[in-house]
C-alpha cells in the first residue's frame, strides 16, 4: 500500500515537472548564449466581472523612471498614475506586481497573476498572437543610445556629429545590446533585412531592463542599446554623455496588454483611455515625466529613489535602530511610518495625532514623549507601543505573521476595537487567530448597528474598514520595498522577517 502510494506521488510530481517545461519555449540570444527560457501560457478565464467582484485590478509593471518607482516612500510613475486614476474611477482598489522580466510578465498575465501588464510596451505583430493590445495611450519612435566621444565638451558640433551614427546603415556589423524579450531585437532584426547587412544584436539575459541597458552604455560598459525615444531622452538628462538622437524606426504604438479572452476588460480599458486622453489630466501626468525631464531627473536620481537611490527615507537608520526591540524588520517600521505620516515629522492629523508614527496625546503622555515632532522621539514611542502590542496579543494569536496584522490594526483604531472583533468572530464560528476573512471581516461589520451593539461588544461603533485597509495598504508597501531596495537591505539586521507572501 505504502508503495503503491509512493508511486502515485511520484508519477504525480514527475508530471507536474514535464507540465511545467512544456511551458517554457526554449531560447538562444544572438551571439549563441543560452538564455532564459519562454514562459508561456494560455489565458485563463478571468473576466473584468471576476475582476469587479472581487474589488481589485492587479498591474504587472516594471521598476523604472517612467513606469512604476517608490520616491521618499511615496509610488510613483506614468504607468502607476494612469493605473491609478483608472482603477479609481472603475471603483476598483489597484494591486501592483513588480517584475523586470518581459517574458514573466507576460506570463503573470495570462496565468491571471495581473490583469493588466502596464509596461512601456510596444505593439508588436509577435506580441498581437499572445496577448490583447488596449488602445494606444501615446506613440514614439525608437532610437539609438550611444555615448558621445571623449572631450566631447570642448570639440566643434561638426566633429561630434561626424563620430556618432546618424544613418542605421551603419549600424551593420556592430553590437547593440537589447532587452531579452523587447520589441527593439524584433526592429533591429527587420533593420539587418532592410540593410542587406548583419547587425550582432546581443540579447541581455535576466531581468536587465532598459534603463540598465542604457546606464551600461553610459558608464561605457557597453557601445549601444535600442530605447524608445521618450525614456532615452529622459535618461539623457541623467548622463549628458549620451546622445539619443538617431531614430531607427517611425513612430510605434505605446499600448497596455490584457488577455485575448477579456474583451470586456479590453473595452472598458479603452473606452477610459478614449475619455482620459480628452482631459487636461492626461497632459499633466504625461508632462511630469516626460516633458519636465530635470524635475523626473531628480526624483529618479535620488538616494531615496528605487531607481536611482537605496534608501527608503531620511529615517532609515532610526529604523533600523528602533526594529531591533521588536518581532519585526526595520522595513516594516518604515513601511508604517509612511502609512501614518508619509515621512513627514511634522504633520499634525486633524484628530490631533502628531509627528512620523502621529502619536496621540495618550501615547505622549503615557511615553513621555517631550517633542513629538522630533523623529527619533517619535519612532522610539511608536516602537514603544508596538511593543506594548505585541506582548498583549503574543498569548491570543500563535502565529507571528497573523499577529503582525493584529498589532498594527490595533496600532490604528486600537485593541479594544480589534479585541471586539476577536469576540465577534469566535461567536459566529470564524478562527479568531486569523485575520483576513475572519477577525478582519468582524472588523468591518463593526460599523453596523447588528454588531456593535452584540452583547460581546465593549467599545461600541467602529469604522472598520479603515483599520482592515491600513493593515493591507502596510503590507504591500512591505513588500514593494522589499523588492525595489533589495540591494539596501541585504545589510539589515538579523531580527525576524516578516513577510505577506
Amino acid at each position: 500500500m505504502i508503495k503503491r502510494k509512493s508511486l502515485v506521488i511520484f508519477i504525480a510530481l514527475f508530471s507536474g515537472l514535464l507540465l511545467f517545461s512544456s511551458c517554457r519555449k526554449s531560447a538562444t540570444t544572438s551571439n549563441g548564449q543560452q538564455a532564459m527560457p519562454e514562459l508561456r501560457a494560455e489565458p485563463v478565464n478571468l473576466g473584468f466581472n471576476d475582476i469587479k467582484e472581487r474589488g481589485t485590478l492587479t498591474a504587472v509593471v516594471d521598476n523604472s523612471s517612467t513606469g512604476y518607482f517608490i520616491y521618499r516612500g511615496q509610488p510613483m510613475g506614468y504607468e502607476y498614475d494612469l493605473l491609478s486614476r483608472m482603477a479609481s474611477d472603475l471603483g476598483l482598489s489597484l494591486k501592483i506586481k513588480l517584475t523586470s522580466d518581459i517574458e514573466e510578465a507576460f506570463f503573470m498575465l495570462n496565468t491571471g497573476a495581473a490583469d493588466v501588464m502596464a509596461y512601456h510596451l510596444t505593439v508588436t505583430k509577435e506580441r498581437t498572437e499572445r496577448v490583447a493590445f488596449t488602445e494606444s495611450h501615446t506613440e514614439v519612435r525608437q532610437v539609438l543610445v550611444q555615448r558621445k566621444p571623449e572631450g566631447w565638451r570642448n570639440m566643434k558640433l561638426h566633429d561630434i556629429e561626424e563620430s556618432m551614427i546618424r544613418n542605421p546603415l551603419d549600424l551593420g556589423g556592430k553590437e547593440v545590446h537589447t532587452r531579452k524579450g523587447s520589441s527593439f531585437s524584433e526592429r533591429l532584426k527587420n533593420l539587418s533585412n532592410e540593410i542587406g547587412e548583419d547587425i550582432i544584436i546581443l540579447e541581455d539575459i535576466g531581468v536587465m531592463d532598459t534603463e540598465a541597458l542604457i546606464k551600461k552604455v553610459a558608464e561605457g560598459e557597453i557601445q549601444y542599446t535600442i530605447a524608445d525615444e521618450d525614456i532615452a531622452m529622459i535618461n539623457a538628462t541623467y548622463y549628458p554623455d549620451l546622445d539619443v538622437e538617431t531614430a531607427i524606426s517611425f513612430p510605434q504604438k505605446i499600448a497596455w496588454a490584457v488577455r485575448k479572452n477579456a474583451p470586456i476588460l479590453k473595452d472598458t480599458i479603452d473606452y477610459w483611455l478614449g475619455e482620459v486622453k480628452a482631459t487636461p489630466d492626461f497632459n499633466m501626468i504625461y508632462d511630469r515625466y516626460f516633458k519636465y525631464r530635470k524635475s523626473q531627473n531628480l526624483r529618479a536620481q535620488s538616494d531615496f529613489s528605487s531607481v536611482g537611490g537605496s534608501m527608503i527615507s531620511p529615517f532609515d537608520d532610526l529604523f533600523k535602530s528602533a526594529a531591533k526591540n521588536l518581532s519585526v524588520d526595520w522595513v516594516m517600521l518604515a513601511s508604517l511610518a509612511y502609512q501614518e505620516s508619509k515621512f513627514d515629522p511634522e504633520v499634525e492629523s486633524w484628530a490631533g495625532a502628531k509627528g512620523l508614527l502621529q502619536l496621540t496625546d495618550i501615547s505622549i503622555e503615557q511615553f513621555n514623549v517631550k517633542n513629538p515632532f522630533d523623529p527619533e522621539e517619535s519612532i522610539e514611542a511608536g516602537t514603544e507601543f508596538l511593543e506594548w502590542l505585541e506582548d498583549y496579543w503574543a498569548d491570543k494569536v500563535s502565529d507571528p505573521k497573523e499577529r503582525l496584522k493584529f498589532v498594527l490594526g490595533s496600532y490604528n483604531v486600537g485593541q479594544g476595537h480589534v479585541m471586539d472583533a476577536v469576540k465577534l468572530t469566535k461567536k459566529y464560528g470564524g478562527d479568531p487567530e486569523v485575520w483576513d476573512g475572519n477577525v478582519a471581516d468582524y472588523l468591518i461589520a463593526k460599523s453596523t448597528e447588528k454588531y456593535y451593539t452584540d452583547p460581546v461588544v465593549q467599545f461600541g461603533y467602529c469604522r472598520g474598514d479603515e483599520p482592515v485597509n491600513y493593515v493591507k495598504k502596510i503590507f504591500e508597501r512591505y513588500d514593494q520595498y522589499k523588492t525595489l531596495f533589495a540591494k539596501n537591505l541585504e545589510e539589515q539586521s538579523d531580527s525576524t522577517l516578516v513577510t505577506s507572501r
